[in-house]
Formats: structure tokens, C-alpha cells, sequence
């Protein structure tokens, strides 16, 4: 049974920083071909891609994100974001998933509601003041 627990969401003021972290367990992340990613929802709207890690080490962001979030894991155990230079429109629940494709196709996964991904956490929320 494969398990996701995120934490690390808060509340912040815009310019400011969390890192969300997600505790994996019962996932081979060491099989070739799979990634782990994070997506987001806010109030409203659907649930859209953010960033993905493949088992190679390949990194995608999407656009709203780049040069502000990084992705990271270790060994499949955890999965971490790291947010800089937060925006109100940063505001959503974060999800951590598991289970996804590897590779470049991973900027197309991103740009979908995250339907190509096998697990789920259970969320975490984050909250950017202006």
C-alpha cells in the first residue's frame, strides 16, 4: 500500500518562503520510468501541475513557478518543494503524488489535472497574504 503525507503548508506574506515536504512509504521509487510531482488547487478552480522529479533526476516546473519553487527527493522516501518569493496567487492546497511518467513528457503531465498519477497525499495548505 503506497502512503503520502505532506506538511509543512502555512501561512505567509507575499515574498516569503515554506518548504513542503512529503513522507513516502510503500513506494519503489528505484523502478525505472516513474516520477513524483506536485500539484496545487485553489478555491474554484481545478487542480493544475506545479512541479515533477523523475527517478533519472529530471526536474520540471511550470512556467507561473520556474526560477521560484525547486523540487527535490531522497531516494523515494520524501518529497520536498521548496518555495521562494511567494504570491498571493501561490494560494491553494498542495498535493504531493506518486506513480507518474518519467522523462520530457513530464512538461505535458504537468499541463493536466494530474489524471497520469497513481497516489495521492491527502493535502496541505498554503496560504500567501499580499
Amino acid at each position: 500500500q503506497v502512503y503520502l503525507e505532506e506538511s509543512g503548508g502555512g501561512s505567509v506574506q507575499a515574498g516569503g518562503s515554506l518548504k513542503l515536504s512529503c513522507r513516502v512509504s510503500g513506494y519503489t521509487y528505484g523502478h525505472s520510468g516513474h516520477s513524483m510531482a506536485w500539484f496545487r488547487q485553489a478555491p474554484g478552480k481545478e487542480r493544475e501541475g506545479v512541479a515533477a522529479i523523475d527517478s533519472y533526476g529530471m526536474k520540471k516546473y511550470v512556467a507561473s513557478v520556474k526560477g521560484r519553487f525547486t523540487i527535490a527527493e531522497d531516494d523515494g522516501e520524501n518529497l520536498f518543494l521548496q518555495m521562494n518569493s511567494l504570491k498571493p496567487e501561490d494560494t491553494a492546497m498542495y498535493y504531493c503524488a506518486a506513480g507518474g511518467p518519467a522523462g520530457p513528457v513530464m512538461d505535458w503531465v504537468l499541463t493536466r489535472r494530474g489524471d497520469d498519477y497513481q497516489w495521492w497525499g491527502q493535502g496541505t495548505q498554503v496560504t500567501v497574504s499580499s
